[in-house]
């Protein structure tokens, strides 16, 4: 039906109902987005200069060009976020082959250097296999430990793109000291590097999705080269069990209780990446602010913050126009019935005291029999809540146009 690029996905809107939305990254090649014809969304992802009624025009007029339909023809472009959210069981078929492995040397330490999306299955990891010995550093250079306990660490260089501006300038001092690297990624500049000087890599499949969704393909990737060939079975075996399709209904439900709010969200400090998860995916897929914190850190400190409203048993608490800094917030309480019992039972105060400052609460269940289902199962659950709360306040879920745009400036 049409030659237009990258369009992976297919849905019956009219023609005249999408436009055209390109940017030149800096990987050397242009992607081309569709989005539904709105002036909102003209507005706040595209330049300044080309917010004209002539440019949108344009932009219909090329589309016609390019794929050949008639304004009343049906079968255009359907939300890629959707899909690859229903479709995350496919990457746990993802099978991880180390390249240059003649020059690899195993090692049981790590570090694992990633921003964004690309070091949340670190992050992961450090919960399923909490003994492993891996720092996490998410910044440019190598984290500052001793030369000896830098020197016996494998350094893995995880970036999606290939072209992420801090890893690429830690690959290069961990090139400078002499130290062992290995890359995960699906392209670009790192990818480059790790073939001309012969070091260990593994090349995910590029399946045309955001970072942050290509968790199962970077937790799997390295599983593989830290050699968890038993974890990497378990979680290929997800590809059978896990069936994202059964957190919509309650994603889309969360998403509408949230409608009007920001999310806070709080989990064990055992839980923390799945309350980080939660937190970036409504910054980046629902494009809303969010944040969250862990317990018990946060009954000595965050909680007085939303004080106002009520009396405690000590007295101090009154209504005050600070109250009104606490009316835009919802608290979502991640219960896993594995904390610690004071850890569960100071969620339950925590949450019934803001209950009483009329303060809006839900408790998430973590749900499953096994750790990577509960992981997997909330993620989702996560996705969807994003997803659909974008989708509420009419917003695309998927691109990011800031971080594109910051790279741009950046750069210059």
């Amino acid at each position: 039906m049409n030659s237009l690029y990258h369009v992976r996905n297919y849905v019956k809107i009219k023609q005249s109902d999408i436009f055209v939305f390109e940017y030149q990254r800096k990987l050397n090649y242009t992607e081309k987005y569709i989005y539904k014809l709105d002036y909102t969304k003209i507005m706040s992802m595209y330049p300044v200069r080309r917010r004209t009624g002539a440019a949108i025009s344009n932009y219909k007029s090329m589309i016609k060009n390019k794929i050949n339909i008639s304004d009343n023809e049906t079968g255009a472009f359907s939300n890629g976020m959707y899909n690859t959210i229903k479709e995350t069981a496919k990457q746990f078929a993802f099978e991880p082959k180390i390249e240059n492995e003649e020059n690899f040397h195993r090692t049981s330490k790590y570090i694992l250097v990633g921003m964004g999306g690309s070091h949340l299955a670190a992050d992961l990891l450090k919960m399923i296999k909490p003994e492993i010995d891996i720092i996490i550093h998410r910044d440019y250079g190598l984290p500052t430990i001793s030369a000896s306990d830098l020197k016996e660490r494998l350094i893995i260089l995880n970036s999606y793109s290939g072209n992420t501006e801090e890893v690429l300038d830690a690959y290069d001092e961990a090139r400078r000291i002499g130290l062992q690297r290995a890359v995960i990624s699906i392209g670009g500049k790192l990818l480059e590097m790790a073939k001309k000087d012969k070091i260990v890599y593994i090349k995910m499949p590029d399946f045309g999705i955001q970072p942050r969704s290509a968790l199962p393909l970077n937790l799997k990737g390295l599983l593989k080269l830290i050699g968890e060939e038993t974890t990497l079975k378990e979680v290929g075996e997800l590809q059978n069990t896990f069936h994202p399709e059964d957190f919509e209904g309650e994603g889309k439900m969360l998403a509408e209780k949230l409608r009007g709010y920001i999310p806070i969200i709080y989990a064990s400090a055992k839980n923390e990446p799945l309350a980080y998860n939660w937190k970036i995916k409504f910054n980046e897929t629902g494009k809303i602010p969010a944040f969250y914190n862990v317990f018990s850190e946060l009954n000595h400190n965050e909680m007085i913050g939303f004080s106002a409203g009520g009396k405690s048993a000590s007295g101090g608490d009154v209504y005050s126009e600070v109250r009104n800094l606490s009316e835009k917030f919802y608290f979502l309480f991640l219960h896993d019935s594995e904390d610690h019992p004071q850890i569960q039972k100071r969620m339950a105060i925590t949450a019934k005291l803001y209950e009483d400052r009329v303060l809006p609460t839900y408790k998430i269940e973590l749900s499953g029999n096994a750790i990577l289902h509960k992981i997997f199962n909330l993620l989702t659950l996560a996705d969807f809540t994003a997803y659909f709360t974008a989708e509420g306040y009419g917003l695309e879920s998927e691109q990011v146009p800031m971080v594109e745009e910051f790279k741009g400036l950046i750069q210059k």
